[in-house]
């Protein structure tokens, strides 16, 4: 099976994820519920899956909004 990064596909034990990256040696995946595994690519046993990746929220993109306090004149 010729899988490639950016594939989606189904494992038995993980379920269902998206190839990061492939090479001779080494597959490391982003699970949908399991995060990020590695696999020996000549021993991972993949199926492709049907249906798209879902969407996932980027890290490291929230911004603190620093409270402020406001005087008030009475």
């Amino acid at each position: 099976m010729n899988l490639k990064a950016g594939q989606y596909i189904r494992h038995s034990t993980y379920g269902t994820g998206t190839i990061l990256e492939r090479d001779e040696e080494r597959t490391t995946v982003e699970f949908d519920t399991a995060g990020v595994r590695k696999f020996v690519t000549s021993l991972a046993a993949f199926e492709i899956a049907e249906g798209e990746a879902p969407l996932k929220k980027k890290r490291g993109s929230k911004r603190r909004v620093k409270a402020t306090s406001v005087a008030t004149a009475a």
